[in-house]
């Protein structure tokens, strides 16, 4: 096996582009991350995508956007893992990297969400549930996060307003952000007053749906200087699952794939959480941030949130996280957002981070959830 480098990087925008259709956003962030690197052929596209059937009526996305970028004949195809299809794709492509198989490929994350009501992008998304015994019977995402919400501070004694410093957090830094969706802060008084949406969950525990992709190149370590002097190392990468339904579990508040997941990566890399500078949660709700930190092991079991209440995972914090916004105020166009939070460590580790930059970030590490945990892809990367 080969070691991987990332050498090139590309990302559109997180917002509403009602202007842009689902191929143009693929092919602006494929083209931007060729340009970055230097890059004038691939080998093979591989595009994380969850939604494009149910909501733009267009799949095959793979030859979609490998001919609209003028690459016609190429390995082109769509992956799909729900809300971590991003990373998914990025597995792929390592693989065919470090296996030989191909030397430079492209791995583009997309998603088109705001032309539906959200009533469509709610169904849609549940697509990624048990559809037979949680999304036949109501349940949407909100819902199942709410439900685990309540368990979680039920069974460790937290109150809403604990969770407060999540959001604070990811809209101060997406302030810095110029592709976030939202540059706005927000205080703990806007937090507690937000609509609720599903008890405890409010607008403000909760991740916008919207559109955007972006891009990473791929290239074996052995040929990265030539495209760039500084290459980043794709130091391990793992792929764990869990049930689809959360009343499956054997504990609904324990991401045994993120914990799998997790541990796997640190193996590969031989490391551990105290090694890692940062730290990219797939923070879709408030919720997702304590269990994701609690399962990658930077907290104790139920520990996670103090964290946030204690200010650790600021810029300057023990474990810094959602870096450049997360996908609370960064945005999360679902099947793009697995790359996006690459981009964001490569940019952190590459200290092309501006303001928000963490110092001496040697390793960057991004879990990136499909469902309510079962898929989840962790990926640690290395500043070389």
């Amino acid at each position: 096996m080969r070691d991987v480098s990332i050498i090139g990087i590309g990302q559109t925008p997180v917002g509403e582009h009602w202007d842009k259709s689902l191929r143009e956003l693929g092919f602006q962030a494929l083209q931007a991350a060729m340009n970055h690197s230097g890059v004038e052929r691939i080998d093979a596209l591989y595009v994380g995508n969850m939604l494009s059937g149910e909501l733009t009526g267009q799949e095959h996305l793979g030859a979609l956007i490998a001919d609209f970028a003028g690459l016609r004949g190429i390995e082109a195809i769509k992956v799909e893992a729900a809300c971590s299809s991003g990373a998914a794709a990025l597995r792929v492509g390592y693989m065919a990297v470090a296996s030989g198989l191909h030397d430079i490929v492209a791995c583009v994350g997309v998603e088109k969400m705001t032309d539906q009501q959200s009533d469509a992008v709610t169904s849609a998304l549940a697509t990624a549930a048990d559809a037979e015994y949680e999304a036949l019977q109501g349940l949407s995402f909100v819902s199942i996060n709410a439900l685990l919400m309540q368990r979680y501070m039920h069974e460790y004694g937290y109150k809403k307003e604990d969770f407060a410093n999540f959001a604070i957090t990811a809209h101060a830094n997406a302030m810095n952000n110029p592709y976030a969706m939202f540059h706005t802060p927000i205080t703990r008084e806007q937090f507690a007053a937000a609509k609720p949406i599903a008890d405890p969950i409010n607008l403000l525990d909760s991740s916008p749906i919207a559109d955007g992709a972006a891009c990473v190149i791929l290239a074996p370590m052995a040929i990265a200087k030539e495209f760039t002097s500084k290459p980043v190392r794709v130091r391990a990468m793992a792929i764990a699952t869990d049930t689809l339904a959360v009343h499956d579990r054997r504990d609904p508040l324990y991401l045994e794939g993120g914990a799998i997941s997790a541990q796997k990566a640190y193996a590969v890399a031989n490391v551990g959480p105290s090694d890692i500078d940062l730290f990219e949660v797939h923070d879709a709700f408030t919720i997702m941030s304590a269990l994701s930190l609690e399962a990658a092991g930077f907290a104790p079991r139920g520990q996670g949130v103090r964290l946030a209440m204690e200010g650790e995972i600021g810029l300057n914090g023990r474990i810094p996280i959602t870096t450049m916004g997360g996908l609370k105020a960064r945005g999360h166009p679902v099947g793009a957002t697995g790359i996006y939070q690459i981009v964001e460590v490569v940019e952190q580790l590459r200290e092309e981070a501006g303001a928000n930059q963490v110092k001496n970030a040697r390793l960057g590490m991004a879990q990136n959830i499909g469902g309510s945990g079962a898929t989840v892809v962790t990926t640690i990367l290395e500043r070389l």
